[in-house]
């Protein structure tokens, strides 16, 4: 700025500081992973899904912050892009894969195997750049670990048959199907919402209970992860279907 510039507006000032808060709220989910595997390691399990929740809470509301306050613009030295990416790597993957691998639930020759096959595959999700399809589904089971992990607690499986699922849920990182994901497809968005929200009410109410919950509670938390799954899968096939 020259002796000549005028001063910039108090009002940019506010707007520049205002995008970087919203980089430093993703940024925080990064710290929220930490706390939560803090707890892990102590085996305080539903703390840390509790603070699992909450990185979950910021990554919802950090993408539609930044857009309305337009910080890719108005910080632009700071991608929001990758911060997104390697905050979700450590919240979603990182975290849930030592609590999958050190839970006690999986066989115990099997669970240091799956950990790693868990990071690794998911490193490579979140690098593919067909992630996403064209009207925003994920492409493949999209490195949800922290809902895997979720499901394993509350639904506590022999062992073998936990490790089974955790190895098929691998293998569909790389199956292109399409998971709805449960705010930016357009289709049914209104349900997808519902559901989404009441899921997030049973999940924190599980977790309140220490995954001590009734039936119909693990029938409903199971019900909306098929859904999110298969609801596209299943209209196509209708959809196909002659009848």
């Amino acid at each position: 700025m020259t002796p000549q510039d005028p001063p910039p507006p108090l009002g940019s000032h506010l707007r520049r500081a205002a995008a970087l808060g919203v980089h430093l709220l993703t940024a925080a989910g990064a710290a929220v992973a930490l706390l939560a595997l803090l707890e892990g390691v102590r085996q305080h399990w539903a703390a840390m899904f509790g603070w699992l929740g909450l990185a979950l809470l910021i990554d919802a509301i950090d993408g539609p912050l930044a857009r309305r306050l337009d910080v890719a613009r108005l910080q632009p030295q700071w991608s929001g892009d990758v911060l997104d990416l390697v905050v979700d790597f450590v919240t979603y993957v990182f975290v849930p894969a030592y609590a999958i691998t050190a839970s006690g639930l999986l066989m115990p020759i099997a669970a240091p195997v799956l950990g790693v096959g868990i990071v690794i595959s998911s490193a490579m999700y979140f690098a593919d750049r067909r992630m996403k399809t064209e009207d925003n589904h994920f492409r493949g089971f999209p490195a949800l670990w922290n809902a895997a992990a979720f499901y394993l607690f509350l639904l506590h499986p022999p062992a073998i048959v936990g490790s089974v699922g955790i190895a098929v849920l691998i293998v569909l990182t790389f199956v292109p199907f399409r998971f709805v994901h449960p705010v930016r497809v357009a289709r049914l968005r209104a349900l997808t919402l519902a559901l989404t929200a009441l899921w997030a009410v049973l999940a924190g109410y599980a977790i309140l209970r220490d995954f001590e919950v009734a039936a119909p509670v693990t029938i409903a938390l199971c019900a909306i992860a098929l859904y999110l799954g298969c609801a596209d899968t299943v209209l196509r096939l209708l959809r196909r279907d002659p009848r």
